[in-house]
């Protein structure tokens, strides 16, 4: 490929991408290009697409090919212990030490971050149960299941796997941990029960937060190193002081050693240093007074009233009620964002003000899943030629039984002191290059020292290429096992047709092995297909002899010549013929009248049926009979 064609193939996919983020909110602009387009194009052959502008054509007319896509996108490789050298030393090394440090009564809380189809998390509730007991696991530990696959989540909340899928399991464990549910197994209730289960994408949604355990295995290699830095970001985070990180064995923390130990570099598992940032603040959640029946009369007013005071609210604001719909806009979302009374009573999804400048759907479901207001600072969004900045407050209304009725969105415009903080951030630099002007006689003695450093760096930065070549061949290798499972479930399909077309054959071989009469069956192009036992015991031919061969070119005691019109016209009517009497001489030379039977044959690509008798022997009154 040429480098113009090349170029216009790399924006075709950038093009591809937008459109998949403004339409269904997926933003994949993290992730690895080498990767991602291998998978998108993989995806094109399979539908027989050569350009991304024609594929693009296809998603905009057939929504269920998103579906696919996204399926081929998200390489769901997983299985129970992946990898169980890792999971031992997690058993050993890392739960009695994570359970030493919590209280007797703490809860443990443990994130799965793309958790798959869910064989992860419940590896994490198996491994605490072992470690604690049932009874104490039930009582103290949560574990949170999240990936972006909708389709894989579905699968994991099911909590349904084969025997195959469980193979990793001792039969012990199995046992102990399982059901049999039919032909499947399914995770004991009262476990299932402490891992939930949820949509959230680690790019961009809000972390979850005060965690012990953080397990995000053979994730992070699919996306490019901005990404990974981000990701890595929202973990530490994520992470309380001494909180423990696993990662896959294609992905390591490198440049992190600031805020995180190497517990096993082997085993990938890490742990968070304390201090850096604390939890979020909670705001406590808004409360709905019931109208009574006396305030009935006032309810206008106080519609009047409350419409006047979100107006008056300086920031613009959104309400969404529980069953996803706008109930409340105010002024200046109204002028802010392009809204209009009429968009009141709309489903939220439907607005672009929910996917940008920031995807609010997700954030919205988790907000009132975790029932605190989420916070997101500093968003950019450009209007035209002006670019704004919003900090973004997400928090879910609790009702008096404690039922999230709403979810009230603020956007709080911070343009101006954005705007302040570049100054100000002007400002520092400039004041740090004075600085380091003066500081030049310095850095002239220790330019050793610099050389020194810029050979470390050189190393680590050959490292991480290393580390970059390995993460794209377990992304190969990944890609491959998924290929590989899709053959053997073919070849077991085909194994089993196989052996059904094997029993049909035996079976129809001892029909016509049993038919004492003489039957042929004869192709379009009047050919022997068959010929039955009875037949060489009639006429002496071996089925060997005539399969293949021209009925009327054969040699034997029937004159085969005298049956073409009884054959012609079964052919032409499609029905029965016959029977015909013709004489004949047998395998021993008697002379013998043959009775001919001609049938139509409604099998592969049609033909006729002759079934031939000995009518003395079969006659009541024939030379036999005598």
């Amino acid at each position: 490929m040429g480098e113009a064609q090349e170029t216009a193939t790399n924006e075709e996919l950038e093009e591809l991408l937008v459109f998949l983020r403004e339409s269904r909110g997926f933003d994949f602009s993290g992730y690895k290009r080498s990767s991602l387009g291998r998978r998108i194009r993989k995806r094109m052959s399979d539908v027989g697409m050569k350009s991304h502008a024609d594929y693009r054509d296809l998603l905009e007319t057939n929504a269920e090919e998103f579906n696919e896509l996204f399926n081929t996108i998200l390489i769901n490789v997983t299985s129970v212990y992946r990898d169980p050298d890792a999971w031992t030393f997690l058993a050993r090394e890392v739960l009695p030490e994570l359970i030493g440090d919590a209280g007797p009564d703490d809860e443990i809380r443990v994130w799965s971050a793309g958790c798959s189809s869910g064989e992860e998390a419940y590896s994490l509730v198996i491994l605490f149960a072992e470690a604690l007991g049932i009874d104490e696991c039930v009582k103290r530990v949560k574990i949170y299941g999240t990936d972006i696959d909708d389709e894989a989540l579905r699968s994991a909340r099911a909590g349904l796997y084969s025997a195959k899928e469980l193979e990793p399991l001792s039969p012990e464990l199995r046992e102990k941990y399982f059901e049999p549910n039919g032909t499947q197994f399914s995770v004991r209730p009262d476990l299932r029960r402490r891992v939930i289960f949820g949509r959230h994408d680690i790019t961009s949604d809000a972390p979850i937060s005060r965690l012990d355990l953080l397990v995000c295995r053979n994730t992070l290699m699919y996306f490019n190193v901005e990404a990974q830095t981000q990701i890595v970001d929202r973990f530490h985070f994520a992470l309380r002081d001494g909180g423990y990180l696993f990662l896959g064995k294609a992905e390591m923390l490198l440049n992190d050693t600031d805020r995180f130990d190497v517990v096993s570099m082997r085993q990938r598992v890490f742990r968070r240093r304390p201090g850096g940032s604390g939890p979020t603040y909670h705001a406590p959640p808004a409360k709905f007074r019931p109208v009574t029946g006396v305030e009935t009369a006032n309810v206008s007013r106080t519609r009047q009233l409350r419409d006047l005071v979100l107006d008056a609210a300086p920031g613009a604001a959104v309400t969404v009620d529980a069953d996803g719909l706008v109930a409340l806009v105010n002024s200046h979302a109204r002028q802010q964002f392009g809204l209009a009374v009429g968009d009141l009573g709309r489903p939220f999804q439907d607005l672009e003000i929910s996917y940008r400048p920031v995807e609010l759907r997700s954030l919205i479901d988790q907000a009132r899943k975790q029932r605190r207001t989420l916070h997101v600072n500093g968003v950019e969004r450009r209007s035209g030629e002006d670019l704004q900045y919003f900090d973004i407050a997400i928090q879910p209304l609790i009702g008096t039984k404690g039922q999230p009725l709403a979810t009230h969105i603020t956007f709080t415009d911070v343009t101006a002191a954005t705007e302040l903080q570049s100054e100000v951030r002007q400002v520092r630099e400039e004041l740090e290059t004075a600085y380091e002007e003066l500081q030049s006689t310095n850095e002239e003695l220790e330019t050793t020292n610099e050389e020194l450093q810029s050979s470390i760096e050189e190393l680590e930065t050959t490292n991480e290429e290393l580390q970059s070549t390995n993460e794209e061949l377990e992304t190969t290798n990944e890609e491959l096992q998924s290929g590989n499972e899709e053959l053997e479930t073919m070849n077991d399909e085909l194994r089993i047709r196989s052996d059904e077309l094997d029993q049909a054959k035996a079976f129809l071989e001892g029909v016509m092995s049993s038919v004492a009469a003489g039957v042929v069956v004869l192709d379009p192009d009047m050919k022997v297909k068959s010929w039955n036992r009875g037949a060489t015991e009639l006429w002496g031919l071996r089925r060997d002899e005539v399969v293949d061969e021209s009925f009327f070119g054969l040699e034997f005691g029937l004159p085969a010549d005298e049956l073409r019109p009884v054959i012609r016209q079964c052919l032409d009517t499609g029905k029965r013929a016959g029977p015909v009497t013709v004489p004949s001489v047998n395998r021993i030379g008697r002379s013998i009248d043959c009775a001919v039977h001609c049938s139509p044959f409604e099998g592969h690509r049609g033909g006729v049926v002759l079934l031939m008798e000995d009518s003395d022997r079969t006659h009541p009154n024939g030379r036999d009979a005598a």
